[in-house]
């Protein structure tokens, strides 16, 4: 019986094998659908326009010469600039001899559509800034402590001089980042596929730390630009500020890190009298509040 059965599996094999054997000697029709290739560019020059997105080829053949194209690793139906530049106008039928899986044994029946343009433009290099695209956000009570850093933040790019000529900075492509709570480094590429990039990608570093407030005092408040006949006395001398930012940067926070002054021309045209004193702080931090806000003053001649 096992016997039998082995019999006749290899006689069903047979018979399929010959029958698509058969089969695929006939002739077929089959459509391909493929991405434009711009060829024979003059040296320097490159398209500084979209092509079609995809054409369509209708073709004509023996069954087992069209399973090897749909098999093949053809991605591309090339057109030729002809070494020519400026606006390029081609015809694609007249081009399938720039193709070579179109063989002769294949008949092309339609192509679709059968005539594109272009432009080929002189190809030029700028140096750029890089941009980052970033759609983030972050776990309750968490936030950015400095600004977000870019390397390289500058990148040569090479492609068509007007388009080259109409950019301020290179974007990245889009990065989404959710719920974020702690340092995050990732790699983002470039977006647009008509340049080219000296590096491949940007590296951009987010400082992601823990948002809290601290309390600041005894900033001392000087008055600057004083006469020597003359002398400011400020009441009271310092304020303190109520400031945000990240857990690490506050944590290492102090009075010394902040310059508070008047102006001695800001309390000559003061009619209040009281004055706002200006406060320098470190970068990456906020202040809340900061009390006083304004200082009363005495203003001391001497003979």
């Amino acid at each position: 019986m096992k016997k039998n059965l082995n019999i006749i599996i290899i006689a069903f094999l047979f018979s399929a094998i010959l029958w698509i054997s058969i089969t695929l000697s006939e002739e077929f029709y089959s459509t391909i659908n493929l991405p434009l290739r711009v060829i024979d560019a003059p040296s320097g020059y490159t398209v500084s326009t979209d092509l079609p997105g995809n054409i369509s080829v209708k073709i004509k053949g023996i069954g087992w010469r069209l399973a090897g194209i749909s098999l093949g690793s053809e991605s591309y139906f090339n057109v030729s600039a002809k070494n020519d530049s400026g606006v390029v106008l081609s015809n694609l039928y007249a081009n399938t001899i720039n193709n070579t899986w179109l063989s002769s044994d294949l008949s092309v029946i339609e192509i679709s559509p059968d005539t594109v343009s272009f432009v080929i433009e002189k190809t030029i290099v700028k140096k750029l800034p890089v941009i980052p695209d970033l759609n983030i956000d972050f776990k309750t009570g968490f936030g950015l402590s400095a600004q977000l850093t870019v390397t390289p933040d500058s990148v040569n790019v090479s492609g068509p001089k007007s388009l080259i000529n109409s950019l301020k900075g290179l974007k990245t492509q889009s990065v989404k980042l959710s719920q974020l709570d702690s340092q995050t480094r990732v790699k983002a590429s470039f977006e647009n596929s008509k340049l080219v990039t000296d590096v491949p990608f940007a590296e951009i570093f987010l400082d992601v730390q823990r948002i809290v407030d601290k309390t600041v005092d005894n900033i001392r408040v000087e008055v600057i630009d004083v006469p020597a006949d003359r002398d400011v006395v400020l009441i009271p001398n310092s304020v303190s500020c109520l400031v945000k930012g990240g857990i690490n940067i506050l944590g290492r926070l102090t009075e010394n890190d902040f310059k508070a002054y008047v102006h001695y021309r800001d309390v000559l045209l003061d009619s209040l009298g009281t004055v706002q004193p200006i406060i320098e702080f470190p970068e990456n931090i906020e202040i809340v509040t900061q009390r006083p806000d304004r200082l009363r003053y005495i203003i001391k001649k001497f003979d």
